[in-house]
């Protein structure tokens, strides 16, 4: 744990003790009893404090890294504090705080955290001015106006446009030696046409005097990229095809642990819960999805792997390389063509999925979510990567969530295809509705009988519970053909048996 972290920690906790003994002390017709009176109730208050705290990171100042991103953490996180403390007090007649303690303690640890923060800022601010050789900038008003009157071009210095023995020591202090060592595997470092570069805004990638690049390396984590999609078609427009694109981020399941082992156990769960509904819910819904730019400006967001590998695939790129370095997952993508710019992406918990229905045209099925955002993007990849399970479904499928293997087992996900039925889209029995890339593994006879008739609801699948591709080939040209002849009578025949199969031999889809 860091050290600016630990200090921050424990001035909080002094500053918000003395605030509030401060406020007991001055309430009128104050006296001691009212600290024993209020100590329970004050053991509470300083818990949520510190966990709010915690929340809005407010003493990570590898996040917090200017005074005005300090006042906004210590401002929304002290208003969250608040409104907690003051709901509490009206729903729960028995938390005997008065309006009076509260909102002085809140007002005036705010007060002084504002100004051991601006201390702090203060002493960094001149320390750095000092390092960098300046101190004199700080202090001397006057040497500022002589400096600022001085023509640029008085100083005349052979200045290399390209030093790569401080790029190397650069990228080495930077991501540490071992990711160094990745990264070098691709990039060529000692290359004019290698970009290293340390950004989060896609500005920074456009406004590159050279037109092209065979190879970009970003520093930064895509984490705290605040339009991941808008930068990524910015490195992809950079690049030629086969140009090389490396970062890393941190996923998902990396996040979980790292703040499950940060913590005490129980306040870990409790911080891990919040952040999961701040950063993982809020993003999902219209409404939500505002108040969490707001209190994220969209930096340090939760990633899944599926997410972003699923944007980079949108976005032009395929991966090529990945490995697990320092807790952070770096990747090496290529560009393999123009970024397909989704119109409508979605996170909500609902989906519309482009499938191929009755004469090749595309039609849009209905689900609930079951994947990570974007993964629909992913099926090549993850059909080379794993292959297929038992029953024609991808082996080790990372992309489908908890919730959606929950889901997927009781028939949920596909409860809104019955709006595909009510328009039409859909019949109700007939062979599955398919992506393009999984319609692909298909031989060119089944392709061929597939788009003469409308997929359907419940597939032959649960018929013959098919084991392979091959044997889910067989099945279906089996049905189709056999629709050919009686459409009615085989449609009744086998949803009757799929039926049978479904509630007595209690058939799955896997």
């Amino acid at each position: 744990m860091q050290k600016g972290f630990i200090v921050g920690f424990m001035s909080d906790l002094l500053l918000v003790t003395a605030s509030f003994a401060l406020c007991v002390w001055i309430k009128p017709g104050a006296s001691t009893s009212y600290y024993t009176g209020y100590f329970h109730s004050f053991l509470l208050f300083l818990f949520i404090w510190m966990i709010i705290s915690f929340a809005m990171e407010k003493y990570n100042f590898r996040v917090v890294k200017t005074w005005l991103m300090f006042l906004k953490k210590i401002l929304i996180a002290n208003l969250i504090i608040f409104f907690i403390m003051t709901s509490m007090m009206y729903l729960f007649q028995s938390f005997n705080y008065s309006r009076f303690i509260v909102l002085g303690t809140v007002g005036i640890a705010s007060l002084a955290e504002l100004l051991l923060g601006s201390f702090y800022f203060l002493i960094v601010n001149t320390r750095i001015r000092y390092e960098n050789g300046m101190p004199g900038q700080f202090f001397n008003a006057n040497r500022i106006r002589m400096k600022e009157k001085t023509p640029v071009f008085r100083i005349k210095k052979a200045v290399p446009r390209y030093n790569f023995e401080l790029r190397e020591e650069y990228l080495k202090n930077e991501i540490g030696e071992a990711a160094f060592n990745y990264v070098i595997n691709y990039a060529a470092i000692d290359s004019p046409n290698t970009l290293v570069i340390a950004t989060t805004t896609r500005f920074n990638i456009d406004a590159q005097i050279q037109r092209s690049f065979d190879c970009i390396v970003n520093v930064k984590r895509v984490n705290d990229f605040r339009y991941i999609n808008k930068y990524f078609e910015s490195v992809n427009s950079k690049l030629p095809v086969g140009g090389l694109f490396i970062d890393h981020f941190e996923s998902k399941n990396m996040r979980k642990r790292r703040i499950l082992n940060k913590f005490p156990a129980g306040i870990n769960y409790f911080y891990y819960t919040l952040d999961f509904i701040i950063k993982r819910v809020f993003p999902k819904f219209a409404l939500t999805k505002k108040i969490y730019f707001v209190l994220t400006r969209g930096e340090n967001r939760v990633l899944s792997k599926a997410e972003a590998f699923g944007r980079l695939y949108s976005c032009g790129f395929e991966i090529i390389d990945e490995r697990v370095i320092d807790k952070c997952l770096y990747f090496v993508a290529i560009k393999v063509k123009e970024p397909l710019y989704p119109k409508n992406p979605s996170y909500g918990p609902m989906i519309a999925l482009e499938r191929i229905g009755k004469g090749g045209k595309p039609i849009k099925v209905y689900k609930m979510r079951t994947m990570h955002p974007y993964a629909e993007y992913l099926q090549d990849y993850i059909y080379e990567k794993t292959g297929l399970q038992e029953g024609g479904k991808f082996r080790d499928d990372f992309r489908v969530t908890t919730l959606g293997r929950i889901m997927r087992s009781s028939w949920l996900d596909e409860l809104p295809m019955l709006i595909n039925l009510l328009k039409g889209d859909l019949k109700l029995f007939g062979v599955r509705p398919l992506s393009r890339q999984y319609f692909k593994l298909y031989t060119l006879e089944l392709q061929k009988l597939r788009i003469q008739s409308k997929p359907g609801l419940i597939p032959p699948f649960y018929v013959d519970y098919p084991k392979t591709l091959d044997e889910i080939i067989a099945s279906e040209l089996r049905y189709l053909k056999a629709f050919e002849k009686h459409p009615f009578r085989t449609d009744w025949t086998y949803f009757w048996k799929a039926v049978f199969n479904i509630v007595f031999r209690k058939y799955r889809s896997k």
